[in-house]
């Protein structure tokens, strides 16, 4: 009896000093750097962005953010990695709109899900996609690009590197009874530079890449996928008045941590990304990318993630566009 006494005690103040540990664990954070996923290659969009905030958000922590690229597979293998990783906030995932809702419409089975396997902390920001041309080709607007496609059906291509450029080149496609070969990149920068060099016809593509190149005169702008034109781009027509209706596609970018990371953490985590998203120089650089700044709940994101997913899933289903 006594010999049960003691375990049963024993086993007590173990717990008590477990919940212990993890509630000090919780208050401390973060006591180590904080590691940051993104499933493309450097120099692409979600990259660039990443890359604005991460500075500041290491300030606000007091501990680096170290940003890890693991491109590949539509940023499956990025998605996989942090569903995986454990709930600490130590690993945490650049969850843009692709791998979050439009892998979930186009991919029969993937080994994560969106809604089950993450917790979301804040959105950064959304964006339009612009279609470009290389500033060298002969096509200068979206009639002659589609007129070219029609007239050249073997030369017509283009190139993406994640599920929303391909759905919206598709979702075009298809607007248009045009048939442009996919060409894949890993990157957005990459397709960017594939159209420069003259490997592909075009790409729709997110802007941190792209607005520089624009600028430059290296690729030419001839639509954005926005409702209304983008104040980064005033000149730049929308699709709809290129002719192209019911072609309004916005996607955004933003913060996952695994799911079961405890609430404290992501309070924390939530409530220093908006903070960064809100400072006035990180909002002039975002600008300057053509990214509207959000910085919202893990409540909000969570639902708009939710809504996208049936939005896509619904839109994957009348292109009978599958990525598997």
């Amino acid at each position: 009896m006594k010999l049960t006494n003691f375990v049963a005690g024993f086993a007590g103040v173990a717990l008590t000093v477990l919940a212990a540990a993890t509630a000090f664990a919780q208050d401390s954070f973060p006591a180590k750097p904080v590691r940051l996923i993104i499933g493309y290659a450097a120099g692409g969009g979600n990259d660039i962005i990443a890359r604005v905030v991460a500075g500041k958000m290491a300030e606000g922590l007091g501990q680096q953010v170290i940003i890890e690229n693991k491109p590949g597979a539509q940023s499956i293998i990025a998605a996989e990695f942090v569903a995986k990783a454990a709930p600490d906030g130590y690993t945490i995932l650049m969850g843009p709109s692709g791998p979050m809702t439009m892998n979930p419409a186009t991919y029969s089975k993937l080994p994560y899900a969106p809604l089950r396997d993450f917790v979301p902390l804040s959105m950064i920001g959304s964006f339009p996609l612009i279609l470009v041309t290389s500033a060298n080709s002969p096509v200068k607007s979206v009639k002659e690009l589609i007129d070219f496609a029609k007239a050249n059906p073997g030369k017509s291509n283009y190139s993406s590197s994640a599920a929303p450029f391909q759905l919206a080149t598709e979702l075009l496609k298809l607007k248009t009874g045009t048939d442009f070969t996919h060409i894949p990149y890993k990157s957005s920068g990459e397709s960017a530079n594939a159209v420069i060099a003259g490997e592909v016809t075009m790409t729709i593509a997110d802007p941190p890449p792209i607005t520089a190149l624009i600028k430059a005169g290296r690729l030419r702008a001839l639509a954005v996928t926005s409702a209304k034109r983008h104040p980064a781009w005033p000149d730049v027509p929308t699709m709809m008045e290129a002719g192209i209706p019911d072609t309004d596609i916005v996607i955004w970018t933003g913060f996952l941590a695994p799911a079961g990371t405890p609430a404290t953490i992501v309070k924390r985590l939530q409530d220093e990304v908006a903070r960064v998203v809100r400072l006035p120089e990180i909002r002039e650089r975002l600008n300057a990318l053509g990214v509207d700044p959000v910085g919202n709940s893990s409540e909000e994101f969570g639902r708009i993630i939710a809504a996208d997913i049936a939005k896509w899933t619904a839109v994957a289903r009348a292109a009978n566009i599958k990525a598997d």
